[in-house]
């Protein structure tokens, strides 16, 4: 099948100003677009931009700084995380992604939290989750929950595996509660990536493709992507797939190589 596509306008399209990227990404053929923060931004610019280029917004952090795994932090994360619904709401985005550990600037990872337990980080973060989980069937915006690399890009984050962030999904039973899979990081983390994709694959709510190592265009590393695409359609994802890359020499090549792919 062919999936929707999303381009996430942050790292690609970043040689035009922010508001012209819109109608570049639909021009190149994306379905969607997504971006990474949501507070920097001039929302009624951003839905005036979706809405003139006649594209879709996927969605965006909805997090910041805050962090699921910190039961200090429950009613702040909450609070800020029904702020990003109506952010959503306002461009009309169809989700937000949710971390455990808030992210700083660059995606570092803000606090390593090495004075709690993986007992207690463990449920502070479920306990929470139940909490956002409401918040999405309430609002109708979905929530995904993104693991992250932690060699690379996020040393010290909490959630790294697929099989957690899953298992977490599962339990709480929620259909607005879905796994971000992103390729990449859980390449660097874990790779199996096709046999994570068949046992978890049933709790995707949206994909990220970048290729491993470097976080450039698929092509570009070690991930056989046409292999990835097929073991998403045997397991029945019909979401979007999210490419959130850097692209390694232009905006423009790596676009091909998506379209290629």
């Amino acid at each position: 099948m062919v999936f929707q596509k999303s381009a996430c306008i942050e790292p690609m399209y970043s040689e035009l100003p922010f508001l012209e990227r819109f109608r570049a990404a639909k021009d190149d053929g994306f379905d969607f677009v997504e971006f990474w923060s949501w507070t920097d931004k001039d929302l009624d610019a951003v839905k005036t931009a979706a809405e003139k280029a006649g594209i879709g917004i996927a969605g965006f952090n909805g997090d910041a700084e805050l962090s699921l795994i910190d039961p200090e932090q429950k009613d702040d994360y909450l609070a800020f995380l029904r702020r990003s619904v109506e952010a959503a709401k306002k461009v009309g985005a169809r989700s937000v992604t949710i971390h455990s550990n808030g992210l700083g600037v660059g995606g570092v990872v803000i606090d390593h939290y090495d004075g709690l337990s993986g007992t207690v980080k463990l449920c502070a973060m479920f306990d929470t989750l139940k909490e956002c989980a409401k918040i999405a069937e309430e609002s109708g915006i979905s929530m995904n929950l993104e693991p992250l690399n932690i060699t690379t890009d996020h040393v010290g984050n909490f959630l790294q595996t697929t099989r957690m962030a899953a298992e977490m999904t599962r339990l709480i039973r929620s259909p607005k509660l879905r796994v971000l899979y992103d390729a990449y990081h859980m390449q660097l983390n874990e790779g199996s990536l096709c046999d994570n994709i068949r046992a978890y694959g049933d709790q995707f709510g949206h994909i990220h493709v970048a290729d491993a190592p470097g976080r450039h265009e698929p092509g570009t590393g070690e991930i056989n992507y046409a292999h990835v695409l097929s073991c998403l359609e045997e397991t029945g994802y019909t979401g979007l797939i999210g490419f959130e890359l850097v692209p390694r020499t232009s905006t423009a090549e790596a676009v091909k190589a998506i379209m290629k792919l």
